[in-house]
C-alpha cells in the first residue's frame, strides 16, 4: 500500500462524515503539499476495489467515501445530507426472502432531514 493510500484510508476511517474526493484532497494537502487530485482519485479507486473503503454514489451529488463498518445511511432528498443509521443486520431476513445467500447490501433510506422539514 502506498503512503498516500495509507493516509487516505486513515482519513476515511477517522472521519465522522462522508468525505468527497476533493475534501480528502484538501485535508491531505495540509500535511502532503505535493499530492495532486489525480493521486487521491487513483488511491480511492484502489482502496474501494480492495474492499478497504466504500464509495457512496447518490444521484446529483459527488461520490463520497466511507468506512467499511456495517451501517446504513439516511439521505436527505432535498439537500443531499448523508448520515449514518443502523437498522440492524438484515442479511438473514434478505436471504430468507431470496432463498439464497447474498454477498452484501447497501441500504440508503431517502427522507427530508430536520433542517429541510423546518423550511417547508
Amino acid at each position: 500500500m502506498t503512503k498516500y493510500a495509507k493516509l487516505i484510508l486513515h482519513l476515511v476511517n477517522q472521519s465522522t462524515g462522508h468525505m468527497t474526493a476533493e475534501q480528502l484532497f484538501l485535508e491531505l494537502k495540509k500535511t502532503e503539499p505535493k499530492v495532486v487530485l489525480a493521486t487521491v482519485y487513483n488511491n480511492l479507486n484502489t482502496l474501494c476495489s480492495e474492499g478497504l473503503i466504500r464509495k457512496m454514489s447518490i444521484e446529483g451529488s459527488p461520490d463520497r467515501y466511507d468506512k467499511i463498518k456495517k451501517h446504513d445511511h439516511l439521505v436527505c432528498k432535498k439537500c443531499g445530507a448523508l448520515s449514518d443509521i443502523s437498522f440492524g443486520d438484515l442479511t438473514s431476513n434478505l436471504e430468507k426472502q431470496l432463498g439464497e445467500g447474498i454477498l452484501s447490501y447497501d441500504l440508503k433510506v431517502f427522507y427530508l432531514c430536520p433542517k429541510c422539514r423546518e423550511k417547508k
